[in-house]
């Protein structure tokens, strides 16, 4: 999941990719990166929005920051299901700065054992 996230991560920092696509990688991003916090706590969820709501718990995330992240789930849904996408540029430069942070936390995580 984490080389998944830093895949996707990658994609979204590519200037000549759309706002919107950069967007969803950014999503993308983020959403393997928590996943992978969460599976590496013995977890697992069937709900996308579930892994966001967790960092809390699985890196002592503060609410500020993963609100972020699950806004962009809410914006991602709606885009999947309503085909409406509306992103500004300061929110895809938000998420991929988030996203690092991000997976730099999860390697840490992984790093304790």
């Amino acid at each position: 999941m984490l080389k998944l996230a830093k895949t996707r991560l990658t994609d979204a920092q590519l200037l000549h990719v759309s706002r919107d696509g950069r967007f969803t990688s950014g999503y993308g991003a983020g959403h393997a990166a928590a996943l992978a916090a969460l599976r590496w706590h013995g977890y697992r969820s069937e709900n996308r929005f579930t892994v966001f709501q967790c960092l809390q718990h699985t890196l002592g995330w503060p609410p500020h920051r993963w609100r972020v992240l699950d806004s962009a789930h809410q914006k991602r849904n709606l885009a999947e299901y309503e085909g409406y996408l509306d992103i500004e540029e300061s929110l895809v430069v938000e998420l991929i700065s988030l996203v690092q942070d991000l997976i730099a936390d999860v390697e840490s995580l992984t790093l304790r054992d």
